[in-house]
C-alpha cells in the first residue's frame, strides 16, 4: 500500500494506491487547495485520518527543487522535509521527487487514451526524451537513455532565462524585466505567465491591464477559446507560440529523439489551440536544426493524475 502525492502551487492531490507486480491502482483520492493549509504535514494528517491504512511506502512529487530530502517550494510558503513526513507516517523513509520527475515516471503508466499526438515524428527505440508542463509554474524534466531504458531526472529549466524571438517578444521581455527583474520562461509559459502576457497586451493597447478574477489565466483562456475577447485571443496565441518555442529548446538540450511529452494542467484545456500550426511551427523553428526537431514525436498528456501515478510508480519500482 502506497501513499502518493502531487503537490503544486494551486492544488495538492493525495491518493492511496494498491500496488502489486502488475502496477498501481488508486483506492482513495483527495484534492486540497494548497494555500488553505500551513504545510504538507497538515494535509497528510487530514488524509490519513480520512483514509487510515497500513502503509508500505510513500512518495510525493513536489513543485520545487529537492535537495537532500528537503524542498523549499517556490510557489508556496512551505518547507517540506522527507524525514518529518516519515516520522508522521511511521515509515523508515519517505521519497520526495520534483513534480516533473514524478510526471515523467507517470508516463510509464499511461495508455493510448491518455495521450494526444501533435506530431508523429519518427518512432525509434533509442535515445533520450523530455517532458515539459505548464501549470501554476513551468516544469521541465528529462529522460536519460541507459541501455534503451528511459530513466527520468529532474531539472529546474523553467527558471532559465526567457529568450525573446521577435519585436513583440522583445517588448514583452522589457515589460517583464521592469516588473520582475529576472525574466524566466515561467514568467510567460504558465498560468501566471498567460496573465502576464494578457496584461502586457492590454497596456500596449493603452487599456487597463489584467482581469479582475480569482483565476485570470482560466478566464483568459476561456475567453480566447470562445472568441469573446480579441486581446485574450492574441494572448493565448502568443502563449502557445512561446510554449512551443521552449518545448523545442528543451528537446534540443535533452537531445530528445524518442519524443517530448507536454504535461501539466493547461495543455488539455487549450488542446484545440495546440493542434493549430503555431505550437509546432515554434517547436520546429530552430534554424539548421529544423529537420532534427521535425523528427521528434510530440505528445500531449490528457490524464491529470499522471504525476500522482508517477509518484506511486516510482515508490513501487524502487521497492522491487
Amino acid at each position: 500500500m502506497i501513499l502518493a502525492g502531487d503537490i503544486g502551487g494551486t492544488s495538492t492531490r493525495l491518493a492511496l494506491f494498491d500496488a502489486d507486480a502488475n502496477g498501481v491502482r488508486a483506492v482513495a483520492r483527495e484534492r486540497y487547495v494548497s494555500r488553505e493549509h500551513a504545510g504538507l504535514l497538515d494535509i497528510v494528517a487530514a488524509f490519513t485520518e480520512a483514509h487510515p491504512a497500513p502503509l508500505d511506502a510513500a512518495c510525493f512529487g513536489i513543485a520545487g527543487p529537492v535537495l537532500d530530502g528537503r524542498v523549499v517550494t517556490p510557489n508556496l510558503p512551505w518547507v517540506i522535509e522527507g524525514d518529518a513526513l516519515a516520522r508522521q507516517l511511521v515509515l523508515a523513509a519517505v521519497t520526495l521527487l520534483n513534480d516533473l520527475e514524478a510526471n515523467a515516471w507517470g508516463v510509464f503508466t499511461l495508455t493510448p487514451a491518455d495521450v494526444v499526438t501533435l506530431a508523429e515524428g519518427r518512432t525509434i527505440d533509442s535515445g533520450n526524451a523530455a517532458i515539459i508542463a505548464a501549470g501554476t509554474g513551468l516544469g521541465e524534466a528529462g529522460y536519460h537513455a541507459i541501455e534503451r531504458r528511459l530513466i527520468p531526472f529532474a531539472s529546474e529549466g523553467g527558471h532559465a532565462d526567457f529568450a525573446p524571438r521577435d519585436e513583440m517578444t522583445i517588448a514583452l521581455f522589457r515589460w517583464l524585466q521592469a516588473k520582475f527583474g529576472h525574466v524566466s520562461w515561467e514568467r510567460v509559459v504558465s498560468g501566471p505567465g498567460l496573465a502576464n502576457i494578457y496584461a502586457f497586451l492590454k497596456e500596449t493597447a493603452g487599456e487597463s491591464a489584467g482581469m479582475d478574477t480569482a483565476d485570470p489565466a482560466a478566464a483568459i483562456s476561456q475567453a480566447a477559446l470562445a472568441g469573446t475577447d480579441p486581446v485574450a485571443v492574441q494572448a493565448l496565441d502568443l502563449f502557445v507560440t512561446l510554449y512551443g518555442a521552449e518545448a523545442g529548446n528543451l528537446a534540443l538540450k535533452m537531445k530528445a529523439t524518442r519524443g517530448i511529452w507536454i504535461g501539466g494542467g493547461i495543455a488539455p484545456k487549450i488542446l484545440p489551440r495546440l493542434k493549430r500550426p503555431g505550437f509546432l511551427e515554434a517547436f520546429h523553428d530552430k534554424g539548421r536544426f529544423r529537420p532534427f526537431l521535425e523528427a521528434i514525436p510530440v505528445r500531449v498528456i490528457t490524464n491529470d493524475e499522471t504525476a500522482l501515478r508517477g509518484a506511486a510508480w516510482y515508490a513501487l519500482s524502487s521497492s522491487r
